[in-house]
């Protein structure tokens, strides 16, 4: 058997021998320049430097990225789904090339890996009308042993690169590699092509030889390679193993559950799903929490799905029969165990990390009791009345549709994710009125919006109140500088005498951290900065790095205001002209607002 830690290593070790460098994982956390909310691929960070910027590490890199992906979570609970994931990649930014790669591919998975040259298929790309058959990469294979009938032309679907809607972007084709598992039968015909699973896709050489056009495609100077291979896909295939829940990443974790529920994991399918939950949302959640840029649970953006998935796992410990203290005990196998090498800091922040989860368990869990019961209470109505309709008429349609007043209700009084009330319902044989919940959604934000007195928090838009207004966006600035990158405003109140400003935080500020927040602020107002306001696509301004309080708030166009690099924020204004209008900051006072929120008063003088 070869470990997690034996894989990363050994992927490592075989490419700084060939003279890459390994420049480590960036943050699972999108910092805004990209457009995601995490870190979703192994080359996505890399791809300022694909598109040509220079990396200051050379030409030849390795590592081993970790990426979070949520669009399939639905789909966790069977043997393959996972929402955190590494991905193994190297590249060359203008060096080696396909003769290089193929080899050293071909030797990883046969010298290093143990495969039979005999049976390593591969895919390239067959052609079409704007690019040529890859004949040149199929030559490489060839001469390094791979039979020819090993080797399958596809089309652009399936062996080709490029960034859709793009024009002057590097593109190519990619070159994929493949295994078979014999204990996966199939007929005398059987390939990569079939769908029986038999064949397993254990990673991909992307060849950037192309530059595309508004016509078609042109050659480049530059050619770089970008490889990718699934290190929790590649554990499992070299284990042998057809269940990613029993490779090291994960047994440990599962045996956990089995002690502490008394149940199978092998023997019980209800199990072995919530097993599998439980274990891959904490997984994930310990990431996230305890990445360089760590959030926490929220409702709204990243937080909210991280508070997505740590919810969903904990309605799991109740179908489990465990209390959400187990959660801890896996959250601990994951910290001290599985990934105390590769991510150190995880081990630093264990005791925030467990402190984190039981907020969020402890919040929840009272919730869930009451949310089930309300659940219980929609659909036992709707069963009371299909039965009473059906006695009464026998044509009558049995009505399948919570409705979405009734899920927003879940949402807004108990803290149910929809999703989870969508989840739950699918259960249960019934669906959500999905545009129901949207439009009860918008009729809550219509009247908050048309309860709340003054826009932004403003008293009124007097001079005094305006330059409190631009100061409230240094101070959420220097907070997230000296204290937290997570900090975001939970509220304000602004009047002509002073600003009050709310923000999450989980302990009182030390007398240096408040000394420190005050002088970055005055030091940002004696440097006289610019207030900049543009107008954009939302979208556009989320991609070049502005934040705001509550997505969902924003229309197609926002106002953006920046004050240099130190502060961007969409905000609907107004704000002074330049910081050196606003005087002298002072913070008055500093205290407790709520559970994990803190209260700053400050003044300009």
């Amino acid at each position: 058997m070869i470990t997690s830690k034996e894989l990363r290593n050994k992927w490592l070790s075989f490419y700084e021998e060939r003279g890459h460098v390994n420049i480590g994982a960036v943050s699972l956390i999108g910092d805004g320049t990209t457009g995601v909310m995490f870190n979703v691929a192994g080359m996505q960070p890399l791809m300022p430097y694909l598109l040509g910027q220079k990396h200051p590490a050379g030409t030849r890199l390795c590592n081993v990225q970790g990426c979070v992906r949520t669009v399939d979570i639905d789909s966790v609970g069977d043997a393959t789904h996972f929402t955190f994931f590494e991905m193994m990649g190297n590249w060359s930014l203008g060096d080696y090339f396909k003769k290089e790669k193929t080899k050293w591919t071909f030797d990883l998975l046969t010298q290093v890996f143990g495969l039979d040259r005999d049976e390593i298929c591969s895919t390239v790309f067959e052609g079409n009308d704007a690019a040529p058959r890859d004949e040149e990469t199929a030559a490489y294979l060839k001469e390094l042993g791979i039979k020819p009938e090993h080797i399958y032309y596809l089309d652009k679907s399936n062996n080709w690169w490029e960034l859709e809607g793009t024009v002057g972007t590097p593109c190519g084709p990619d070159n994929e590699w493949f295994y078979p598992r014999h204990n996966v039968p199939c007929g005398p015909n059987c390939g990569v092509t079939c769908d029986c699973g038999r064949y397993v896709e254990i990673g991909n050489d992307v060849y950037m030889q192309y530059r595309k056009t508004e016509t078609g495609y042109e050659p480049l100077d530059n050619k770089n390679v970008d490889t990718g291979f699934g290190l929790d896909r590649m554990l499992l295939f070299l284990n042998g193993l057809n269940d990613g829940y029993k490779t090291d990443l994960f047994i440990d974790a599962i045996r956990k559950l089995e002690e502490l529920s008394g149940k199978s994991y092998d023997d019980d399918a209800d199990a072995r799903k919530a097993m599998r939950i439980i274990a891959d949302h904490i997984r994930t959640g310990v990431m996230l929490i305890g990445d360089k840029n760590g959030i926490v649970p929220s409702n709204t953006g990243a937080g909210y799905i991280l508070r997505r998935l740590l919810r969903r796992a904990i309605r799991y410990t109740r179908n489990l029969g465990v209390t959400t203290k187990a959660l801890d005990e896996v959250a601990k196998i994951f910290i001290e165990k599985v990934y105390n090498e590769a991510y150190p800091l995880l081990v630093e922040k264990e005791d925030y990390i467990l402190a984190e989860l039981d907020k969020e368990s402890e919040k929840f869990d009272a919730m869930l009791v009451q949310g089930i019961k309300e659940f219980d209470k929609c659909v036992n109505s709707l069963e009371r009345k299909n039965e009473f309709m059906a006695r009464s008429n026998p044509a009558y349609v049995k009505e399948t549709t919570i409705a979405g007043k009734s899920a927003f209700r879940l949402y807004d009084t108990y803290g149910f994710p929809v999703e989870l009330t969508v989840e739950m319902a699918e259960e249960r044989g019934y669906k959500v009125d999905m545009d129901g919940f949207d439009a009860a959604f918008k009729e809550h934000q219509e009247v908050s919006k048309a309860q709340a007195t003054f826009k932004g928090g403003l008293a009124n838009h007097e001079e005094a109140t305006t330059f409190l207004h631009t100061a409230t966006h240094l101070l959420q600035a220097a907070l997230r500088q000296v204290c937290s990158p997570e900090i975001c405003q939970k509220g304000s109140n602004i009047t002509e005498e002073r600003l009050r400003f709310d923000f999450n935080f989980d302990r009182p500020l030390t007398a240096e951290e408040i000394k420190a927040v005050e002088d970055l602020v005055n030091e940002k107002i004696k440097e006289d900065i610019p207030v900049v306001m543009k107008e954009m696509p939302y979208e556009q301004a989320r991609e070049e790095g502005f934040t705001g309080l509550f997505e969902s708030k924003y229309g197609s166009t926002v106002k953006t205001y920046a004050i240099g690099e130190f502060s961007k924020e969409m905000c609907g204004g107004p704000h002074a002209e330049h910081t050196g209008q606003l005087g002298t900051f002072k913070i008055k006072k500093e205290q407790s607002s709520a559970a994990g929120v803190r209260r700053i008063k400050a003044v300009l003088e």
